[in-house]
């Protein structure tokens, strides 16, 4: 595990101070945890991007796809 030195304002630092007790939590595991939503998000957006990249020109076939497996689920 790593340390890292973050500076922030006093009043956000009371703030973050607040909102960890209030979540039963040190400002440190909720920092921890906010970075794993963020990082979460980021990679989401990263695959989000490489899959539409490998549909590019495939509109067509995914449309017929789709027509087809509505067909097949309502008949």
């Amino acid at each position: 595990m790593n340390a890292l030195t973050l500076r922030l304002p006093e009043q956000k630092h009371q703030r973050l101070k607040a909102l960890a007790k209030s979540k039963g939590m040190s400002v440190n595991h909720l920092l921890d945890e906010v970075t794993t939503l963020i990082l979460a998000e980021f990679d989401l957006k990263t695959q989000f991007e490489i899959r539409a990249q490998r549909g590019q020109g495939k509109a067509e076939r995914g449309q017929e796809l789709l027509t087809k497996a509505k067909t097949g689920f309502f008949e």
